[in-house]
């Protein structure tokens, strides 16, 4: 087995022993045991830090590199016109603290999330089309994320904080707590 332990920056790419593909959810972890597309078995040894992004490369203790590569997974992708209306769903699924990828393709641009309702619901009642599809699933990684943490900004269970946003509502999470958004409309 390949110990991979050590995150490189640059390699050329006549360097790249292997690749090793995997879905959003095993490029958060620092500790893996998984198998590269020539079936090399390698195990991920890495300090806990920023999560796995394709095309990354990791090095063994041996010097082998591999390069790892988005797996394709099941998400959904909803489009919406660019501007303000991108902006708002941005910031409405966003303040929902889910993991997005946003992009821009031939069809324009997009925000991509892992399946889940309640936020598909939410996108199209702010105009977006929503498709369910495989595809690789990049998320942005947040201006505080720290890989396997899902609250990246530090809360405690049972407790509430006051935001201002634009709309009044509320909202509990998982873990307990309550995010009370107060909001004043001017017109």
């Amino acid at each position: 087995m390949l110990e991979l332990t050590k995150r490189i920056t640059h390699v050329d790419a006549s360097e790249i022993h292997d690749n090793l593909v995997l879905p959003y959810e095993l490029r958060i972890r620092g500790r893996l045991r998984a198998t590269t597309e020539t079936n090399l078995d390698v195990g991920l040894f890495l300090d806990r830090g920023p999560v796995l992004r394709d095309g990354d490369l990791l090095e063994a203790k041996s010097g082998e590199i591999i390069r790892i590569r988005a797996a394709e997974e099941p998400v959904v992708t909803a489009r919406v016109e660019t501007g303000l209306p991108l902006a708002r769903l941005c910031y409405h699924l966003g303040n929902r603290h889910v993991t997005l990828a946003i992009g821009e393709d031939e069809q324009g641009a997009f925000v991509r999330f892992p399946p889940d309702h309640v936020l598909e619901e939410l996108a199209e009642r702010l105009g977006a089309t929503v498709v369910h599809h495989t595809a690789t699933f990049d998320p942005e990684p947040g201006a505080y994320n720290q890989a396997g943490q899902g609250h990246s900004h530090g809360h405690s269970q049972g407790h509430s904080h006051a935001h201002s946003h634009g709309e009044s509502h509320d909202h509990t999470h998982a873990a307990g707590h309550t995010h009370a958004h107060g909001h004043k409309h001017t017109h």
